[in-house]
Protein backbone atom coordinates (compact mmCIF):
# COMPACT_ATOMS: atom_id res chain seq x y z
CA UNK A 1 0.00 0.00 0.00
CA UNK A 2 2.97 2.47 0.54
CA UNK A 3 4.24 1.75 -2.64
CA UNK A 4 0.95 2.48 -4.19
CA UNK A 5 0.48 5.39 -2.68
CA UNK A 6 4.00 6.88 -3.24
CA UNK A 7 3.80 6.23 -6.87
CA UNK A 8 -0.13 7.50 -6.86
CA UNK A 9 0.75 10.69 -5.67
CA UNK A 10 3.83 11.43 -4.90
CA UNK A 11 3.95 12.45 -1.25
CA UNK A 12 7.01 11.57 1.33
CA UNK A 13 6.05 11.32 4.89
CA UNK A 14 7.80 12.37 7.90
CA UNK A 15 6.21 11.42 11.45
CA UNK A 16 7.99 14.11 13.77
CA UNK A 17 6.73 16.12 16.34
CA UNK A 18 6.04 19.62 14.62
CA UNK A 19 6.28 23.08 16.18
CA UNK A 20 2.97 23.41 18.37
CA UNK A 21 2.45 19.98 18.39
CA UNK A 22 3.46 17.75 21.67
CA UNK A 23 2.65 13.99 21.47
CA UNK A 24 3.01 12.08 25.15
CA UNK A 25 6.35 10.35 25.29
CA UNK A 26 6.22 7.65 23.13
CA UNK A 27 3.79 8.98 20.47
CA UNK A 28 4.67 10.83 17.36
CA UNK A 29 2.17 13.29 15.51
CA UNK A 30 0.15 11.72 12.52
CA UNK A 31 -1.04 15.79 11.66
CA UNK A 32 1.58 18.24 12.36
CA UNK A 33 -1.13 20.93 12.66
CA UNK A 34 0.03 23.08 9.85
CA UNK A 35 -0.88 21.24 6.35
CA UNK A 36 -1.68 18.25 4.87
CA UNK A 37 1.83 17.02 4.15
CA UNK A 38 1.79 13.41 5.66
CA UNK A 39 -2.14 12.50 4.28
CA UNK A 40 -3.43 11.83 1.14
CA UNK A 41 -7.34 11.00 0.26
CA UNK A 42 -8.76 7.96 -0.67
CA UNK A 43 -12.16 6.30 -0.14
CA UNK A 44 -11.90 2.69 0.19
CA UNK A 45 -15.31 1.90 -0.30
CA UNK A 46 -14.83 3.22 -3.97
CA UNK A 47 -10.78 2.03 -4.86
CA UNK A 48 -11.11 -1.23 -3.69
CA UNK A 49 -13.73 -1.44 -6.42
CA UNK A 50 -11.71 -0.29 -9.53
CA UNK A 51 -10.17 -2.17 -12.09
CA UNK A 52 -6.51 0.17 -11.31
CA UNK A 53 -7.00 1.12 -7.65
CA UNK A 54 -3.58 3.22 -8.02
CA UNK A 55 -5.69 5.62 -10.59
CA UNK A 56 -8.10 5.54 -8.70
CA UNK A 57 -6.75 7.23 -5.72
CA UNK A 58 -4.73 9.58 -7.53
CA UNK A 59 -7.61 10.53 -9.23
CA UNK A 60 -9.15 11.60 -5.64
CA UNK A 61 -6.78 14.27 -5.13
CA UNK A 62 -8.04 16.93 -6.37
CA UNK A 63 -11.20 16.29 -4.02
CA UNK A 64 -9.01 15.98 -1.34
CA UNK A 65 -7.92 18.98 -1.45
CA UNK A 66 -10.97 20.89 -2.18
CA UNK A 67 -12.67 19.00 0.72
CA UNK A 68 -9.89 19.53 3.32
CA UNK A 69 -7.86 21.97 5.15
CA UNK A 70 -6.01 23.33 7.84
CA UNK A 71 -7.49 25.89 10.39
CA UNK A 72 -6.42 26.83 13.67
CA UNK A 73 -3.90 23.79 13.93
CA UNK A 74 -6.91 21.45 13.25
CA UNK A 75 -7.81 19.46 10.53
CA UNK A 76 -10.83 20.26 9.25
CA UNK A 77 -13.10 18.34 6.58
CA UNK A 78 -16.38 19.88 5.47
CA UNK A 79 -18.24 16.79 5.10
CA UNK A 80 -17.29 15.54 1.56
CA UNK A 81 -14.77 14.28 -0.04
CA UNK A 82 -12.78 10.86 0.32
CA UNK A 83 -11.20 10.30 3.67
CA UNK A 84 -8.08 11.72 5.02
CA UNK A 85 -5.47 8.59 4.49
CA UNK A 86 -1.99 8.55 6.35
CA UNK A 87 0.49 7.52 4.45
CA UNK A 88 2.36 5.23 6.38
CA UNK A 89 0.82 1.90 7.38
CA UNK A 90 0.39 0.15 10.76
CA UNK A 91 -0.21 -2.83 12.69
CA UNK A 92 -0.14 -2.84 16.22
CA UNK A 93 -0.52 0.46 17.81
CA UNK A 94 -2.15 3.24 20.32
CA UNK A 95 -3.87 5.88 18.57
CA UNK A 96 -4.73 8.96 20.65
CA UNK A 97 -6.63 11.81 18.54
CA UNK A 98 -9.58 14.50 19.66
CA UNK A 99 -12.65 15.43 17.36
CA UNK A 100 -15.67 18.05 17.33
CA UNK A 101 -18.26 17.01 14.87
CA UNK A 102 -22.14 18.78 14.54
CA UNK A 103 -25.48 17.62 13.86
CA UNK A 104 -26.47 14.85 11.50
CA UNK A 105 -22.39 14.06 11.48
CA UNK A 106 -21.37 9.61 11.11
CA UNK A 107 -17.86 9.32 10.71
CA UNK A 108 -15.53 6.80 12.08
CA UNK A 109 -11.91 5.64 12.00
CA UNK A 110 -11.20 3.16 10.32
CA UNK A 111 -7.82 1.08 11.59
CA UNK A 112 -4.96 -0.77 8.96
CA UNK A 113 -7.97 0.65 6.14
CA UNK A 114 -10.88 -1.80 7.77
CA UNK A 115 -13.91 0.32 9.18
CA UNK A 116 -14.09 1.48 11.85
CA UNK A 117 -14.77 2.99 15.05
CA UNK A 118 -17.72 4.82 15.02
CA UNK A 119 -18.59 8.61 15.53
CA UNK A 120 -22.60 9.34 15.89
CA UNK A 121 -24.30 12.52 16.06
CA UNK A 122 -26.54 10.37 19.10
CA UNK A 123 -28.96 13.17 18.99
CA UNK A 124 -32.93 11.57 18.34
CA UNK A 125 -32.64 14.15 15.73
CA UNK A 126 -29.56 12.71 13.99
CA UNK A 127 -31.85 9.99 12.30
CA UNK A 128 -29.95 7.28 12.88
CA UNK A 129 -31.09 5.23 16.58
CA UNK A 130 -32.15 2.50 13.93
CA UNK A 131 -28.54 1.73 13.54
CA UNK A 132 -27.67 2.24 16.98
CA UNK A 133 -26.67 6.01 17.16
CA UNK A 134 -28.74 6.30 20.83
CA UNK A 135 -25.92 3.60 22.07
CA UNK A 136 -23.02 6.25 21.43
CA UNK A 137 -20.30 7.29 19.74
CA UNK A 138 -17.36 4.70 19.93
CA UNK A 139 -18.87 1.13 18.75
CA UNK A 140 -17.34 -1.30 16.22
CA UNK A 141 -20.20 -0.41 13.51
CA UNK A 142 -19.05 -3.27 10.96
CA UNK A 143 -19.21 -5.96 14.01
CA UNK A 144 -21.75 -8.32 13.53
CA UNK A 145 -25.49 -7.24 14.34
CA UNK A 146 -25.81 -10.97 16.42
CA UNK A 147 -24.31 -9.89 20.18
CA UNK A 148 -24.26 -6.65 19.23
CA UNK A 149 -24.15 -5.38 23.15
CA UNK A 150 -20.94 -7.67 23.83
CA UNK A 151 -18.95 -8.63 20.66
CA UNK A 152 -18.01 -4.36 20.93
CA UNK A 153 -20.71 -3.65 18.07
CA UNK A 154 -22.37 -1.31 20.69
CA UNK A 155 -20.37 0.95 23.07
CA UNK A 156 -20.42 -0.81 26.64
CA UNK A 157 -21.21 3.18 27.51
CA UNK A 158 -22.52 6.18 26.24
CA UNK A 159 -20.00 8.83 26.66
CA UNK A 160 -20.20 11.16 23.61
CA UNK A 161 -19.65 15.09 24.68
CA UNK A 162 -22.39 17.81 23.56
CA UNK A 163 -21.92 19.19 20.05
CA UNK A 164 -19.27 21.80 20.38
CA UNK A 165 -17.21 19.77 22.79
CA UNK A 166 -14.04 18.30 22.27
CA UNK A 167 -14.06 14.15 22.46
CA UNK A 168 -11.25 12.35 22.78
CA UNK A 169 -10.61 8.79 21.78
CA UNK A 170 -7.86 6.19 22.54
CA UNK A 171 -7.56 2.88 20.94
CA UNK A 172 -5.40 0.19 21.49
CA UNK A 173 -5.16 -2.13 18.58
CA UNK A 174 -3.65 -5.27 18.68
CA UNK A 175 -3.60 -8.33 16.10
CA UNK A 176 -7.66 -8.50 15.78
CA UNK A 177 -8.14 -7.44 19.13
CA UNK A 178 -9.26 -3.81 20.02
CA UNK A 179 -9.54 -1.03 23.21
CA UNK A 180 -11.40 1.97 23.09
CA UNK A 181 -12.01 4.36 25.35
CA UNK A 182 -14.23 7.68 24.36
CA UNK A 183 -12.93 10.66 26.65
CA UNK A 184 -11.62 8.51 29.29
CA UNK A 185 -14.64 5.55 29.14
CA UNK A 186 -14.26 2.71 28.29
CA UNK A 187 -16.50 1.76 25.61
CA UNK A 188 -14.84 -1.29 23.55
CA UNK A 189 -13.02 -4.13 25.68
CA UNK A 190 -10.83 -6.17 24.06
CA UNK A 191 -13.11 -7.48 21.15
CA UNK A 192 -12.68 -9.08 18.25
CA UNK A 193 -12.31 -6.05 15.25
CA UNK A 194 -14.02 -7.88 12.39
CA UNK A 195 -12.78 -6.97 8.78
CA UNK A 196 -15.08 -5.45 6.36
CA UNK A 197 -13.76 -5.81 2.43
CA UNK A 198 -12.84 -9.66 2.74
CA UNK A 199 -14.70 -11.16 5.70
CA UNK A 200 -13.28 -14.75 4.67
CA UNK A 201 -9.77 -13.66 5.88
CA UNK A 202 -8.76 -11.83 9.39
CA UNK A 203 -8.21 -8.40 9.83
CA UNK A 204 -4.94 -7.65 7.64
CA UNK A 205 -1.59 -7.39 9.99
CA UNK A 206 -0.91 -3.32 8.37
CA UNK A 207 -2.68 -0.90 6.72
CA UNK A 208 -3.26 3.05 6.72
CA UNK A 209 -5.33 4.83 9.12
CA UNK A 210 -8.71 6.30 7.26
CA UNK A 211 -10.63 9.69 9.43
CA UNK A 212 -13.91 8.87 7.57
CA UNK A 213 -15.77 11.93 5.92
CA UNK A 214 -19.56 11.65 6.08
CA UNK A 215 -22.10 14.06 6.45
CA UNK A 216 -21.38 16.94 8.52
CA UNK A 217 -18.57 19.36 9.23
CA UNK A 218 -15.62 17.41 11.50
CA UNK A 219 -12.68 18.87 12.86
CA UNK A 220 -9.41 16.53 14.19
CA UNK A 221 -6.46 17.51 16.42
CA UNK A 222 -3.82 15.88 18.47
CA UNK A 223 -3.63 13.09 15.93
CA UNK A 224 -0.84 10.86 17.98
CA UNK A 225 0.34 7.15 17.15
CA UNK A 226 2.47 4.73 19.21
CA UNK A 227 3.77 1.42 17.54
CA UNK A 228 3.31 -1.74 19.89
CA UNK A 229 6.52 -3.34 20.55
CA UNK A 230 5.69 -7.81 20.54
CA UNK A 231 6.38 -7.97 24.63
CA UNK A 232 3.99 -5.29 25.07
CA UNK A 233 1.46 -6.35 22.62
CA UNK A 234 1.65 -9.79 24.47
CA UNK A 235 0.84 -8.16 27.76
CA UNK A 236 -2.26 -6.48 26.64
CA UNK A 237 -3.70 -9.90 24.73
CA UNK A 238 -2.84 -12.14 27.90
CA UNK A 239 -4.20 -9.86 30.11
CA UNK A 240 -4.51 -9.96 33.89
CA UNK A 241 -4.90 -13.73 35.06
CA UNK A 242 -5.66 -13.63 38.10
CA UNK A 243 -9.05 -14.71 39.09
CA UNK A 244 -9.81 -15.87 35.36
CA UNK A 245 -9.42 -19.63 35.85
CA UNK A 246 -5.39 -20.33 33.98
CA UNK A 247 -3.12 -22.33 35.50
CA UNK A 248 0.34 -22.76 34.62
CA UNK A 249 1.44 -26.12 33.16
CA UNK A 250 5.16 -25.07 33.16
CA UNK A 251 6.97 -23.85 36.33
CA UNK A 252 10.21 -22.43 34.41
CA UNK A 253 12.50 -24.27 36.60
CA UNK A 254 11.94 -27.65 35.27
CA UNK A 255 10.22 -30.03 33.63
CA UNK A 256 8.52 -31.33 36.40
CA UNK A 257 4.85 -32.50 35.48
CA UNK A 258 5.73 -33.68 31.77
CA UNK A 259 6.70 -36.74 30.50
CA UNK A 260 8.57 -38.07 27.37
CA UNK A 261 11.84 -37.65 25.48
CA UNK A 262 13.70 -34.90 27.14
CA UNK A 263 16.93 -34.70 25.19
CA UNK A 264 17.86 -31.49 24.19
CA UNK A 265 15.31 -29.68 26.49
CA UNK A 266 16.82 -27.05 28.82
CA UNK A 267 15.14 -24.65 31.50
CA UNK A 268 15.92 -21.37 32.46
CA UNK A 269 14.67 -18.34 33.47
CA UNK A 270 11.08 -19.50 32.81
CA UNK A 271 11.88 -20.15 29.70
CA UNK A 272 11.67 -23.90 27.84
CA UNK A 273 14.85 -24.34 25.60
CA UNK A 274 14.14 -26.80 22.93
CA UNK A 275 17.26 -27.43 20.69
CA UNK A 276 16.56 -31.46 20.12
CA UNK A 277 14.74 -34.64 20.82
CA UNK A 278 11.23 -35.89 20.18
CA UNK A 279 7.72 -35.34 22.04
CA UNK A 280 7.00 -33.91 24.99
CA UNK A 281 3.44 -34.68 27.26
CA UNK A 282 1.80 -33.08 30.14
CA UNK A 283 1.12 -35.56 32.77
CA UNK A 284 -2.28 -34.11 33.30
CA UNK A 285 -4.79 -35.41 30.60
CA UNK A 286 -7.37 -32.57 29.46
CA UNK A 287 -10.83 -32.68 27.72
CA UNK A 288 -12.12 -28.87 26.80
CA UNK A 289 -9.61 -26.17 27.48
CA UNK A 290 -8.64 -23.03 26.74
CA UNK A 291 -4.11 -23.08 26.66
CA UNK A 292 -2.10 -19.63 26.64
CA UNK A 293 1.67 -19.73 25.43
CA UNK A 294 4.68 -17.98 24.03
CA UNK A 295 7.43 -18.93 21.45
CA UNK A 296 10.20 -18.05 19.50
CA UNK A 297 11.63 -19.96 16.74
CA UNK A 298 15.01 -19.55 14.61
CA UNK A 299 14.07 -19.11 10.74
CA UNK A 300 12.57 -22.16 9.24
CA UNK A 301 12.09 -23.85 13.07
CA UNK A 302 9.48 -26.76 12.74
CA UNK A 303 7.33 -28.07 15.13
CA UNK A 304 3.74 -28.81 16.87
CA UNK A 305 1.57 -28.88 19.22
CA UNK A 306 -0.08 -32.49 20.31
CA UNK A 307 -4.01 -31.66 21.18
CA UNK A 308 -5.71 -34.74 23.24
CA UNK A 309 -2.59 -37.12 22.49
CA UNK A 310 -2.14 -40.59 24.59
CA UNK A 311 1.36 -39.94 24.35
CA UNK A 312 2.42 -42.55 21.82
CA UNK A 313 2.48 -42.77 18.17
CA UNK A 314 1.97 -39.74 15.88
CA UNK A 315 0.31 -36.80 17.39
CA UNK A 316 -0.65 -35.65 13.93
CA UNK A 317 -2.79 -38.55 13.49
CA UNK A 318 -3.14 -40.57 16.44
CA UNK A 319 -3.99 -37.22 18.76
CA UNK A 320 -7.04 -35.14 18.30
CA UNK A 321 -4.41 -33.10 15.80
CA UNK A 322 -1.21 -31.33 15.65
CA UNK A 323 -1.41 -27.93 15.15
CA UNK A 324 1.64 -26.70 13.59
CA UNK A 325 4.06 -24.27 15.24
CA UNK A 326 5.80 -23.10 11.96
CA UNK A 327 8.00 -20.70 10.37
CA UNK A 328 5.85 -21.09 7.15
CA UNK A 329 7.50 -17.56 5.71
CA UNK A 330 10.21 -19.01 5.25
CA UNK A 331 11.97 -19.05 1.53
CA UNK A 332 11.62 -23.51 2.21
CA UNK A 333 7.92 -23.23 2.79
CA UNK A 334 6.84 -21.01 0.15
CA UNK A 335 5.97 -22.93 -2.57
CA UNK A 336 5.77 -26.15 -1.17
CA UNK A 337 3.61 -27.33 1.65
CA UNK A 338 0.06 -27.73 1.64
CA UNK A 339 -2.22 -25.08 3.27
CA UNK A 340 -3.01 -27.76 6.15
CA UNK A 341 0.78 -27.62 7.39
CA UNK A 342 0.82 -23.52 7.67
CA UNK A 343 1.49 -22.66 11.26
CA UNK A 344 -2.11 -22.84 13.38
CA UNK A 345 -3.15 -25.39 10.86
CA UNK A 346 -4.35 -28.95 12.33
CA UNK A 347 -1.76 -31.09 10.83
CA UNK A 348 -2.99 -32.66 7.30
CA UNK A 349 -7.27 -31.28 7.84
CA UNK A 350 -7.84 -27.61 8.43
CA UNK A 351 -5.61 -24.94 7.00
CA UNK A 352 -5.02 -21.83 9.28
CA UNK A 353 -4.82 -18.01 7.71
CA UNK A 354 -0.63 -17.40 6.78
CA UNK A 355 1.02 -14.13 7.20
CA UNK A 356 0.84 -13.32 11.19
CA UNK A 357 3.87 -14.80 12.23
CA UNK A 358 5.99 -11.85 14.44
CA UNK A 359 10.10 -12.13 12.90
CA UNK A 360 12.23 -14.92 13.68
CA UNK A 361 13.78 -14.32 16.99
CA UNK A 362 10.46 -11.94 18.40
CA UNK A 363 8.06 -13.63 21.01
CA UNK A 364 4.55 -14.75 19.75
CA UNK A 365 1.37 -15.06 21.58
CA UNK A 366 -1.15 -17.71 20.91
CA UNK A 367 -4.10 -19.38 22.54
CA UNK A 368 -5.82 -22.32 21.27
CA UNK A 369 -9.27 -22.85 22.51
CA UNK A 370 -10.61 -26.87 22.54
CA UNK A 371 -14.42 -27.45 22.84
CA UNK A 372 -15.93 -30.78 21.90
CA UNK A 373 -14.72 -31.54 18.50
CA UNK A 374 -13.96 -27.98 17.51
CA UNK A 375 -10.77 -26.07 17.98
CA UNK A 376 -9.63 -22.00 17.41
CA UNK A 377 -6.35 -21.04 17.02
CA UNK A 378 -4.92 -17.01 18.17
CA UNK A 379 -1.63 -16.37 16.99
CA UNK A 380 -0.72 -12.66 18.08
CA UNK A 381 -4.64 -11.35 18.90
CA UNK A 382 -5.53 -12.37 15.18
CA UNK A 383 -7.63 -15.81 14.31
CA UNK A 384 -5.93 -17.78 11.92
CA UNK A 385 -8.36 -21.05 12.69
CA UNK A 386 -11.84 -21.77 13.28
CA UNK A 387 -12.88 -25.43 12.47
CA UNK A 388 -15.00 -28.60 13.73
CA UNK A 389 -12.83 -31.23 12.85
CA UNK A 390 -15.80 -34.04 13.27
CA UNK A 391 -17.39 -32.15 9.86
CA UNK A 392 -13.64 -33.10 7.96
CA UNK A 393 -14.05 -35.86 5.62
CA UNK A 394 -10.98 -34.78 3.42
CA UNK A 395 -7.01 -35.20 4.13
CA UNK A 396 -4.14 -34.34 2.99
CA UNK A 397 -2.77 -37.20 0.90
CA UNK A 398 -5.90 -38.90 1.44
CA UNK A 399 -4.02 -40.01 5.06
CA UNK A 400 -7.26 -40.52 7.87
CA UNK A 401 -6.73 -39.11 11.26
CA UNK A 402 -8.06 -41.89 13.57
CA UNK A 403 -7.16 -39.83 16.86
CA UNK A 404 -9.33 -36.59 15.60
CA UNK A 405 -12.56 -37.53 18.10
CA UNK A 406 -10.34 -38.26 21.17
CA UNK A 407 -12.45 -36.51 24.00
CA UNK A 408 -9.46 -36.46 26.28
CA UNK A 409 -5.81 -36.21 25.96
CA UNK A 410 -2.09 -34.74 27.44
CA UNK A 411 -1.23 -31.22 25.70
CA UNK A 412 2.25 -31.57 24.33
CA UNK A 413 5.03 -30.50 22.06
CA UNK A 414 6.49 -32.93 19.11
CA UNK A 415 9.71 -31.88 17.79
CA UNK A 416 10.97 -32.43 14.85
CA UNK A 417 14.64 -33.18 14.53
CA UNK A 418 17.66 -30.65 16.15
CA UNK A 419 18.10 -28.87 13.21
CA UNK A 420 16.12 -25.14 14.71
CA UNK A 421 15.54 -24.22 17.96
CA UNK A 422 12.42 -23.04 19.48
CA UNK A 423 11.87 -21.09 23.17
CA UNK A 424 8.64 -21.37 25.37
CA UNK A 425 7.74 -19.35 27.73
CA UNK A 426 4.21 -18.67 29.82
CA UNK A 427 2.28 -22.00 29.81
CA UNK A 428 -1.02 -21.82 31.34
CA UNK A 429 -4.47 -23.74 31.05
CA UNK A 430 -8.09 -22.66 31.98
CA UNK A 431 -10.00 -26.01 32.21
CA UNK A 432 -13.47 -25.86 30.23
CA UNK A 433 -14.72 -28.98 31.86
Amino acid sequence: MKKLVAAAIVIKYSLHAAIGVNPPEGFVALFNGEDLSEWYGDNPHQSRKADDREAAIKAQQSDFLKHWKVENGELVNDGEGPYATTVKDFGDIELMLEYKTVALADSGVYLRGSPQIQIWDTTEAGGKWNNGADRGSGGLYNNPKEDADTNGKHPLVHADKPFGEWNSIKARHVGSRIWVWLNDNLVVDGAEFHPFYDKSKPMPKKGPIHLQTHGGEIRWRNVYVRELEPEEANRYLRGDEFGTGFEPIFNGRNLDGWFGDMNGKRVANGILKWTDGGHIYTKEMFTDFVFRFEFTMTPGANNGLAIRSLGVGNPAYDAMCELQILDDGHERYAEIIDPRQAHGSAYGMAGAHRGYLRESGEWNYQEVRVEGSTIQVELNGVKILDTDLGEITEYMADRKHPGKMLAKGHLGFAGHGDEHAFQFRRLSVKKLK
